[in-house]
């Protein structure tokens, strides 16, 4: 299903150095013994999720495809970036489906806020609102203005039909205002954090509405919890990988760059910095993790990483075998000097620059690359994925001796935003 392939890392990793920590890591995350091990529900999710539940979040997203254009997600970090990653990697960025997805609540800027709107005045719409607290600042400003534009729109008795909350079960702002409007509800587990949360109805409703098959997506995701829990890391791809960067960091490699050559995975290098920016970067500790799209950014970061300061890594994520075939044309002029393509497909052309890339970043750059390879990328593969990197990213924080589910850093940003707004008590 994946393989983490270590042949280009230009160096020798002792794994075996490394396998009783990891085995006591391994123990104590089965186990819910390690820091922050109340919002470890997510490790055994995939199993465990409450079927009925899941069997409600399609019955409504159903509800949601057959009466209306357009699905306005609010919520933001761990709440919208699991669900537009997988919404990106599945649907492509040009879909056609008959639902519209839009993403709102993650900026506080009032351009983008303002296009939103007038955008939607014209739109039959509905809303999933995303808060275990509801009191998130951008999210819950977004929802305000988004719902008040929709009672507007058509009356307050049908607008209630049309907003879905996902938040605690039983507290909140969020959840008392649910309860009191009548909304349909669904539940963000209290012992799991945003960032992990993708299995949860924060990922599954939106995707489901958007017409993705996540029941293949939780199979995946369980396939990958049986895989990544095994102690022995030459037998666990989450624990390899999570040695290796371990491993980098202190080597002088403070910086990963997870890389991809497909566009409809760059929301997912987005997802990807900020599972580990979050969930590692403490204490004066933690890899920067970065992300690139190759070919694209070969025309603009490609001659940093071959040439500039060795400070980095490379994790590619390399889907072998691309879901659509486009084959290039012959042209009887041959002015661009391309037939010698002619009758190839990109598919072909697109392999050929990844290894090219590769020898050059690793051979004459000097920068170890790590490659993760899946076969093919569809909503089993992505399940298994998403499971794969949050597994590899408890380890490596239990590695560094970090708490993965907490975000203290976060909270100073706030503080001083809203004494500056005037906020009472700040």
């Amino acid at each position: 299903m994946l393989r983490v392939n270590d042949e280009h890392i230009l160096t020798k990793v002792d794994y075996a150095s490394y396998q009783d920590r990891v085995s006591q890591i391994n123990q104590m995350i089965e186990e819910n013994k390690g820091a922050g091990n109340d919002y470890t529900g997510w490790v055994k999710y995939p199993e465990t999720f409450d079927k009925v539940e899941f069997e409600a979040i399609k019955k409504y997203a159903k509800q949601v495809r057959d009466n209306y254009e357009v699905l306005v997600v609010c919520g933001i970090g761990g709440s919208y970036l699991g669900a537009r990653a997988a919404l990106e990697a599945i649907k492509g960025l040009k879909s056609d489906d008959k639902l519209e997805i839009i993403f709102l609540g993650q900026t506080f800027s009032s351009d983008y806020v303002y296009d939103v709107l007038r955008y939607l005045e014209n739109k039959n719409f509905a809303i999933n609102v995303i808060s275990k607290s509801g009191t998130t600042t951008e999210t819950a400003i977004a929802f305000r203005l988004v719902k008040e534009l929709l009672e507007k729109k058509v009356g307050k008795e049908a607008a209630k039909k049309a907003i879905f909350a996902t938040t605690d079960a039983s507290k909140g702002a969020l959840r008392e205002l649910s309860n009191k409007e009548g909304y349909v509800t669904f539940v963000l587990p209290s012992n799991i954090g945003g960032r992990y949360s993708v299995f949860t109805a924060v990922g599954l409703f939106p995707l489901a509405c958007a017409g993705v098959d996540v029941d293949a997506l939780m199979k995946g995701a369980l396939q990958a919890e049986k895989d990544c829990k095994n102690p022995t890391i030459d037998a666990n791809p989450a624990y390899k990988y999570a040695v290796l960067r371990d491993y980098f960091y202190r080597h002088n490699k403070p910086v990963e760059m997870f890389v991809s050559y497909e566009p409809r995975l760059t929301q997912l290098g987005e997802w990807f910095k900020q599972l580990f920016g979050e969930s590692e970067g403490k204490e004066g500790k933690g890899l920067l993790p970065d992300s690139a799209t190759f070919s694209t950014d070969l025309h603009s970061l490609g001659q940093y990483i071959q040439d500039g300061n060795k400070i980095m890594f490379e994790s590619i994520l390399y889907i072998k075998k691309p879901n659509h075939t486009v084959v290039i044309p012959h042209d009887d002029k041959d002015l661009d000097g391309l037939n010698y393509l002619e009758g190839k497909d990109l598919g072909f052309v697109n392999e050929k620059a990844f290894l090219g890339t590769l020898e050059a970043h690793t051979k004459t750059g000097n920068v170890p690359n790590i490659v993760i390879e899946v076969e093919k990328l569809d909503e089993y593969s992505l399940g298994y994925l998403f499971y794969f990197y949050m597994k590899t990213c408890a380890m490596s924080a239990y590695l560094l001796k970090v708490n993965p589910f907490n975000q203290p850093g976060v909270e100073v940003y706030k503080k001083n935003m809203f004494h500056l707004l005037g906020k009472k008590g700040y």
